[in-house]
């Protein structure tokens, strides 16, 4: 299975999408900073589950019929930022869905995840991660889980890496850096978070409108 995650940059890489799902045939797409009043219906052959309605700026999850039924679906606010206070974000940062692969008869849960910003403590964001594995989980206990997105942690990621392991998940970088701003500010910001599944590979794929570049993530129950 594959799922492609992005960070649209306020919406402005909205215009490739159609071209990603087209080149990459991903089962599910996965994303962030979505003007979610201007999202289509359906981006080739995946189709909208749900987008977050707290703002303008949130997140999607786009998911393949043929291959999946949704179950159910949970948006997630998390403990805010003082720039999430003071500017007023979009509140949810987690978007759940409960999925079930036809062909198996079984049950995952895929989400997409946008971390507090830079101007946040490493600390902030490690509990904003530990709290939205533990809301997910709730969309059925023993499931495996696999929440994609923005972290917002370019650096220190030891630290990340044992708060995930500790909560018994693993976590998983791409093969290349996934954010270029100003040709200065580089590293990895986008990850993939799992329990239950075995993450084969997570590809970075080529710098489009976005300051963040889509990854894409090749995974399969265990």
């Amino acid at each position: 299975m594959k799922v492609i995650s992005y960070n649209l940059r306020k919406h402005r890489a909205a215009g490739e999408l159609v071209v990603l799902q087209a080149e990459h045939d991903p089962d599910i797409l996965c994303l962030q900073e979505c003007d979610v009043q201007e999202l289509p219906p359906r981006v080739g052959d995946l189709v909208l589950a749900l987008a977050t309605q707290g703002n303008r700026l949130g997140l999607a999850v786009y998911y393949r019929e043929s291959v999946f039924q949704m179950q159910a679906v949970k948006t997630i606010g998390l403990k805010k930022s003082l720039h999430d206070r003071l500017l007023k974000p979009a509140h949810e940062r987690v978007l759940g869905v409960r999925l079930r692969d036809i062909d198996h008869a079984r049950d995952m849960i895929v989400a997409s995840f946008h971390a507090a910003p830079l101007t946040a403590l490493n600390s902030l964001r490690r509990h904003q991660i530990r709290a939205a594995l533990t809301e997910l989980e709730k969309l059925g206990e023993g499931l495996p889980v696999l929440m994609v997105g923005d972290y917002n942690y370019p650096v220190f990621k030891e630290n990340l890496g044992q708060t995930v392991r500790d909560h018994g998940y693993t976590l998983t970088l791409s093969d290349d850096h996934t954010y270029t701003r100003y040709r200065v500010f580089r590293g990895h910001y986008d990850f993939a978070t799992s329990v239950g599944f075995e993450v084969e590979r997570v590809t970075t794929l080529p710098q489009g409108s976005s300051d963040h570049r889509p990854i894409l993530v090749t995974f399969r129950p265990h």
